[in-house]
């Protein structure tokens, strides 16, 4: 990928709300609220990719399609070219959401 534009259309998208302990689940929230956090936002999300060392790319730009006024996605790629893991500790969209959690509450 060095010296090329990553196409990001392909990665999985997380948005804020999946993780929003203050949304329903008929609002968009993925996880129980007892994992989830209090009012993330895409900026905390792509620091725990970071840290997490997933290549991830925030569009601001973006809103929620349930919910207009909920601005900002991330988008994460999991899985390499040749289908092995960034991470081998996260191998699905559920188990991303979790361990980002996981670091976004400490912070």
């Amino acid at each position: 990928m060095e010296g090329e534009a990553p196409n990001i259309k392909k990665w999985v998208v997380l948005y804020p709300i999946y993780i929003n302990s203050k949304k329903t689940i008929a609002e968009g929230r993925r996880i129980s609220v007892g994992k989830a956090c209090e009012n993330p936002n895409c900026v905390e999300i792509g620091d725990s990719c970071k840290y997490l060392k997933l290549p991830c790319a925030i569009e601001i730009d973006k809103a929620y399609p349930r919910d207009f006024m909920q601005i900002g996605r991330v988008r994460v790629l999991l899985k390499r070219d040749d289908g092995s893991l960034y991470n081998p500790a996260i191998a699905s969209r559920t188990g991303s959401i979790i361990c980002l959690l996981g670091d976004t509450n400490k912070n």
